[in-house]
C-alpha cells in the first residue's frame, strides 16, 4: 500500500467523521449550505458534463478505435458474458434501484406539488397534468432517464480509461494513469496522489450513501417480517452486519465471493421480477413497457439537454436530476475501476455497448415492472386515483416502505407476501454487499497503485471505514446528510473524470492504425 495516500485519505475521512459526529448541528448547517451552493452554481456544469460523456461513448462505438482491445491484440475476455453482465449490474446499480424503483415513479405521477415544486415538470410541459395513463408514461420515462444511458455513460468512460491504460499501456490500475498523456512518469508523484485521493473519497461517500439508503429500507422489511422495531439502533446494527459480510466477500476476491453473490443477485432478482410481472397486471405492464420505451427513445436527448428556466422546475431539477448525476459521478471511480477489472480482453466497442446498453435495458425492465405495478395500483385505487397506500407513503416521504406496500398490493399480506418481502430484504442486503465489496476492493487497489490483489488487512480496514461513514451520516442527518455528502464528493470527481476522458482520447489518437483493424 502507498503509505502517504493511505494515511492522507484516512485522516481526511477521520476528520470528517469527528466533525460530523461532534458538531452535528454545525455539520447540518454546513451540509445544507454546501448542497444549495453546489446545486445553484454547478447544475448547468453537471448537465453539460454528462451529455458530453454520452457523446464520447457514441463516438468510440462508431469510430475506428472500437476494434482496439483492452489488452494485447491477442487477449480475450476473462469472464463469460453472463457473469460479466451480472457483475456489471450488481456493482453499478445495487440498492438504489430498489430504494427508488417504486417511490420515484409514484412521486412523478403525483400532481399535488406538496413539496413546494412540481412533481414532474416534464409531464407538465407535455400537457399531462391530471393523474392518468399519459402522466404514468411520463413518470416512468423520467425515472428511466435518471437510471439509463446518461448515467451508464459515466461508468463507461471511467472504466474504459482505466482498463485501457492498465491492460494496454501497462500502467497501474488507478485513476492517476489517465494523466499519463499529460505528465508522463510524474503520475507517480504528488499530482497522481491527489488524483487518486479524489477518487477514494468519492468512492467512500458514494457507497456510504447507498448503505444509508439500504439499511433504512431493510429496517422496514425486518419490521414487517419479524416485528423488529425499525429504529436508528436497528439501522446501525444492520450497517455493522452488512459491512462485515461485504468485507468477507471482498477478502475472498472477484473470482469467488463477488462473482458468486453477483450471480445469486441476478437469479433472485429474476424470481422477484417474475412475481411482480405475473401476479401484477401483466398485459398492462407489457403495453406500458413498449410505450415507455418509445417515449424514452424519442425524448432521451431533449431531456438530457433541458435546462429549467423557472423557480419551481429549477428546484425539481436540482433535487432529482442533479442529485442523480452527482450520485453517478461519485460512484464512477469505484464502479469504473471494478468494471475495468473484469473487462480485460474486450474490444472498446464491445465494452462500450455492453456496459451502456445491457444494464440500461435490465434497469428499464426492472423500473417499468416495479414502478408500473405501483402506478397501476394508484390509477385503480378504490378511493379514486392517487388514494392508495403507496402514494400516501411517498407524500409522507416514507420512501423505504413504498416497495413493500406495492408488494402487498400484488400478492397480499399472507404467507406468499411474507416470502416475497423476505426475498426483497435479501436482495437489499446482497446488492449492498456486492456494491460495498466492489468498493472496498477498488479503494485498496487505488491506494496500492493498481495492485489487483491488495492486502486483506487493508480491505478489512477500508470496509469498516465505509460502514463508519454511513453510520455517522445516518445519525447526524439521515437522508439529507447522505445526499449532501454525495453531491459534494461528486464535484471534484467530475473534474477527474473529464481529465480522464481527455487523456484516453489523446492516447487513442496515437494508436497505430494496424491495431484498429478487425481480426478475422
Amino acid at each position: 500500500m502507498h503509505r502517504g495516500m493511505t494515511i492522507t485519505a484516512g485522516i481526511l475521512v477521520l476528520l470528517f467523521v469527528l466533525f460530523t459526529g461532534i458538531s452535528s448541528n454545525a455539520a447540518n448547517l454546513i451540509f445544507g449550505a454546501a448542497r444549495t451552493w453546489i446545486e445553484k452554481t454547478f447544475s448547468t456544469y453537471y448537465l453539460v458534463t454528462v451529455v458530453c460523456l454520452l457523446l464520447v461513448c457514441t463516438f468510440i462505438v462508431f469510430s475506428r478505435f472500437g476494434n482496439i482491445r483492452l489488452g494485447p491484440d491477442d487477449s480475450r475476455p476473462e469472464f463469460g458474458n453472463f457473469a460479466w453482465f451480472s457483475m456489471l449490474f450488481s456493482a453499478g446499480i445495487g440498492i438504489g434501484i430498489l430504494f427508488f424503483g417504486v417511490a420515484e415513479p409514484i412521486f412523478y405521477l403525483d400532481n399535488s406539488g406538496s413539496f413546494g415544486y412540481p412533481n414532474n415538470p416534464h409531464a407538465d410541459m407535455a400537457g399531462d397534468i391530471a393523474m392518468g395513463h399519459d402522466r404514468a408514461i411520463d413518470a416512468l420515462r423520467v425515472t428511466v432517464f435518471h437510471w439509463g444511458l446518461h448515467g451508464w455513460a459515466i461508468y463507461v468512460i471511467v472504466g474504459m480509461s482505466l482498463a485501457y491504460f492498465a491492460y494496454r499501456k501497462g500502467l497501474p490500475l488507478a485513476l492517476r494513469s489517465a494523466l499519463y498523456p499529460f505528465i508522463g512518469d510524474r503520475i507517480f508523484g504528488p499530482a497522481g496522489h491527489i488524483f487518486d485521493i479524489f477518487g477514494v473519497l468519492g468512492c467512500i461517500f458514494g457507497v456510504a450513501t447507498s448503505l444509508g439508503l439500504g439499511v433504512s429500507q431493510i429496517g422496514v422489511g425486518l419490521e414487517k417480517l419479524f416485528g423488529i422495531n425499525d429504529s436508528l439502533t436497528t439501522q446501525l446494527v444492520l450497517i455493522a452486519v452488512i459491512s462485515a459480510l461485504s468485507i468477507a466477500s471482498a477478502v475472498s476476491g472477484v473470482d469467488k465471493g463477488i462473482k458468486i453473490v453477483s450471480l445469486l443477485n441476478i437469479w433472485v432478482s429474476a424470481v422477484v421480477i417474475g412475481i411482480f410481472l405475473l401476479w401484477g397486471p401483466t398485459l398492462w405492464l407489457v403495453k406500458t413497457f413498449g410505450e415507455t420505451l418509445v417515449d424514452y427513445a424519442r425524448d432521451v436527448l431533449p431531456m438530457g439537454l433541458w435546462f429549467a428556466d423557472d423557480k419551481g422546475a429549477t428546484q425539481w431539477q436540482q433535487a432529482w436530476t442533479i442529485f442523480y448525476w452527482g450520485w453517478w459521478l461519485a460512484w464512477a471511480p469505484f464502479v469504473g475501476l471494478f468494471i475495468a477489472r473484469i473487462s480485460k480482453g474486450r474490444t472498446l466497442r464491445q465494452f462500450v455497448l455492453g456496459v451502456l446498453l445491457v444494464p440500461t435495458l435490465l434497469t428499464f425492465i426492472w423500473l417499468v415492472i416495479f414502478g408500473g405495478n405501483a402506478i397501476h395500483q394508484e390509477l385503480n385505487a378504490a378511493g379514486g386515483v392517487g388514494t392508495g397506500d403507496v402514494m400516501s407513503l411517498v407524500r409522507n416521504w416514507d420512501l423505504p416502505a413504498a416497495l413493500f406496500a406495492t408488494a402487498d398490493g400484488i400478492v397480499g399480506t399472507g404467507t406468499f407476501g411474507w416470502i416475497l418481502s423476505a426475498m426483497m430484504v435479501f436482495l437489499l442486503m446482497s446488492w449492498f454487499i456486492t456494491s460495498s465489496d466492489s468498493g472496498t476492493l477498488v479503494l485498496t487497489t487505488i491506494l496500492s497503485l493498481g495492485n489487483e490483489n491488495p492486502p486483506n488487512l487493508v480491505r478489512v480496514f477500508w470496509g469498516a471505514v465505509i460502514g463508519l461513514v454511513a453510520g455517522v451520516l445516518l445519525v447526524v442527518g439521515g437522508l439529507n446528510a447522505l445526499q449532501t455528502a454525495l453531491i459534494a464528493a461528486a464535484l471534484p470527481v467530475s473534474i477527474v473524470i473529464l481529465v480522464m476522458t481527455a487523456g484516453v482520447l489523446i492516447s487513442l489518437l496515437k494508436e497505430p492504425k494496424k491495431t484498429q483493424k478487425p481480426r478475422h
